[in-house]
């Protein structure tokens, strides 16, 4: 789920950068360091949005680097939820299940949390497929996926996914276009 938040950063900024355009470079550099990253109680960063203030800066003794504390800023921040439906693209298929990405989150869908009719076929491009084949996961195959557990780190968050369930599973297969 997506939701826009109001964080707050400290920072340090290199003297070279004080001058005329010294907000416009603050900026710059809170949406370098930030966007991307992932923290575990907020989620994944996906964009800043806006600054609402930028603390007066403090030169720190013997390094020069000016101290800049209190950056409050709006992002918008991915964290997915125990119990919601995502959309994500297929990366790696094994005998095990396979893994799907939705953004950055990575989900893991065990071959048990599979529809039973659908069995791993190894071979040049390994897959799930039903018995009649005419469903295919494979990778790159675009799959809609139920988060039934989430485990959140310090920098990540990993998933477990379910497609055993009604109105999941595949939605589109680059398989059938060839």
């Amino acid at each position: 789920m997506f939701f826009h938040i109001v964080l707050e950063r400290n920072m340090q900024l290199h003297p070279r950068h004080f001058g005329p355009n010294l907000r416009e470079k603050l900026v710059a550099k809170l949406m370098k360091d930030v966007e991307g990253t992932c923290s575990g109680r907020h989620g994944f960063v996906v964009a800043i949005t806006g600054v609402d203030s930028i603390g007066k800066g403090l030169i720190r003794d013997g390094t020069g680097l000016d101290h800049v504390p209190h950056q409050k800023y709006q992002c918008v921040v991915f964290r997915p939820f125990k119990g919601e439906i995502l959309e994500a693209v297929v990366t790696m298929v094994n005998k095990m299940g396979f893994f799907a990405e939705a953004g950055q989150v990575q989900i893991f869908v065990s071959n048990h949390l599979i529809p039973d009719d659908m069995e791993f076929q190894s071979g040049d491009i390994p897959n799930y497929t039903t018995s009649d084949g005419s469903v295919k996961i494979q990778k790159e195959s675009e799959v809609r996926l139920k988060i039934i557990g989430t485990r959140v780190d310090a920098t990540e968050i990993f998933c477990i996914g379910t497609i055993k369930d009604d109105f999941l599973g595949v939605i589109n297969d680059p398989g059938a276009a060839a």
